[in-house]
């Protein structure tokens, strides 16, 4: 029983696997991006080295923003939630790979029976009762001769290293979206200030306005127009007020903090400079972006499950054995006459089941070429979405540019109107207008900076995470051939 035992599990464990070897479906790559700067060159493909640290965000020297990133990484309920599927992901592969594993159990029974007296039974008894007493292990064991649990397994291994990339993606999404609602509340404070500042300036003017107007130096439409200028200004600024709000309640909910008790100071400083990747970045950074990983174990996963259905059209091959001890009176249980024991293979052949079998192995195929689809598109997007910000960090900063110079040259103007003001040589009304040119300059300024912040941004989650010194120097990275699971 030992040798057989041990035969069936080397069977159990060498077994063929009709899963198809797996290649990375072929995708076309272009050699650089085409969004790029002259300076920067020809970007080289990639080799991994060192996996960049998740903390893109230092870069910033932001220690409010840094406080920010690590509650959300480790309060963020979407972020709990993910870590929770991973475990269930991990958990049901553990659970496939033990199916390849003998199961073995205990019983014990003791049993009673009364047997009525006007039954007829053969031969003739004296009593009307008996007992039955056992105890034994039994052992179940089935063969993976063909793979089909062995493919299981590993299918079910991919879908838990996709759900640690899923994980890994919600991850990066959370850090870049709490950067961009934290920018954005910075840039609401310097527009808050900015507007307080047209607020005054307008209700100066309303005031002299009115002045004028009771000296006859001016009409009543003028004083109308002051007030509306005024009102409007109030508005604007209620507005910003609101939307800040907003985006601190939207904070909260990313570091998993109550609205009512998460508050971030006002500070109306300039923002900060955006993210640039290094020259020669390569093109193939974007393969270590976790949805694309992810996308790809899915893929694995997939052609593994084509093993396990062509596995079905085969028999299955089931070792079962039990042993122990029995008996139907009031004697000893465990002693040698007692003993019972059984022993023996069984095989089990699908002869007819209407197409079951046939249609799994559809399903199966379909699958693949499904995730097939989802990984091409995955990097496809992810492609499409570096070109996106690549382009739009570019114009930007060169708009940026524009307003900021715009932005001095209005504050030079409002210093000009102040000395011509004290000089004699321009009234009240020429330094209110340059106040409130001054303070539009540099509000819009503030906007298309963070705008071309918020571009770096998205940039850094669409290259997975950001980039490093080293990637520029990376060396070629090899291809798999393309395949497709036959």
């Amino acid at each position: 029983m030992k040798k057989v035992l041990i035969a069936g599990l080397f069977l159990g464990v060498s077994g063929c696997s009709f899963a198809p070897t797996y290649t990375r479906p072929d995708l076309p790559t272009a050699a650089q991006y085409r969004e790029k700067t002259a300076e920067e060159g020809h970007w080289v493909p990639f080799k991994p080295t060192a996996e960049t640290a998740r903390t893109w965000w230092k870069a910033f020297h932001d220690p409010v923003l840094d406080d920010l990133e690590h509650s959300g990484l480790v309060a963020n309920q979407n972020l709990l939630a993910a870590l929770a599927r991973l475990d269930q992901g991990r958990s049901l592969a553990r659970e496939q790979w033990a199916n390849l594993w003998p199961v073995i159990g205990a019983s014990a029974t003791h049993q009673k029976t009364k047997i009525s007296e006007h039954t007829m039974i053969f031969p003739v008894q004296n009593y009307p009762a008996f007992q039955t007493n056992q105890v034994q292990l039994d052992l179940n064991y089935e063969l993976d001769i063909w793979g089909a649990l062995r493919n299981a397994a590993h299918a079910a291994d991919a879908q838990a290293r996709a759900s640690a990339d899923d994980l890994a993606t919600l991850a990066l999404s959370t850090e870049a979206e709490i950067a961009l609602d934290y920018e954005s509340l910075r840039a609401l404070d310097v527009e808050l200030s900015e507007t307080e500042k047209l607020v005054n300036s307008w209700a100066d003017n309303r005031t002299l306005t009115a002045v004028l107007v009771t000296g006859a130096e001016a009409a009543i439409p003028d004083q109308a127009q002051a007030d509306l200028n005024w009102q409007v200004a109030r508005q604007q600024l209620n507005e910003l007020r609101l939307q800040r709000e907003r985006m601190e309640h939207a904070l909260a909910l990313l570091v998993g903090s109550n609205p009512e008790e998460f508050h971030i100071a006002s500070v109306a400083a300039e923002l900060p400079t955006p993210l640039h990747p290094v020259p020669g970045m390569p093109s193939i950074l974007l393969e270590r972006r976790p949805d694309v990983v992810s996308a790809e174990e899915k893929v694995k996963a997939a052609n593994a499950n084509i093993g396990v259905a062509k596995a079905a059209w085969f028999p299955v091959f089931n070792l079962t054995a039990y042993s122990g001890y029995g008996n139907t009176g009031y004697g000893p249980l465990m002693v040698a006459p007692n003993r019972l024991w059984s022993f023996g293979p069984t095989l089990s052949l699908p002869l007819f089941n209407g197409g079951q079998i046939a249609a799994a192995n559809d399903l199966a195929r379909a699958q693949w070429e499904e995730s097939v689809a989802n990984y091409r598109n995955t990097v496809l997007e992810a492609w499409r979405e570096v070109e996106d910000q690549l382009a739009a960090l570019r114009e930007l900063e060169e708009e940026a540019e524009a307003a900021r110079g715009a932005s001095k040259a209005a504050q030079l103007a409002l210093e000009q109107a102040r000395l011509r003001f004290e000089g004699g040589l321009a009234n009240r009304f020429d330094v209110l207008q340059a106040e409130r040119t001054a303070a539009l300059a540099l509000t819009g300024a503030t906007q298309l900076r963070l705008r071309a912040l918020a571009s770096s941004i998205v940039l850094v989650k669409a290259l997975g995470g950001g980039w490093s010194d080293s990637d520029s120097s990376a060396a070629a990275k090899p291809h798999s051939p393309a395949g497709a699971p036959s």
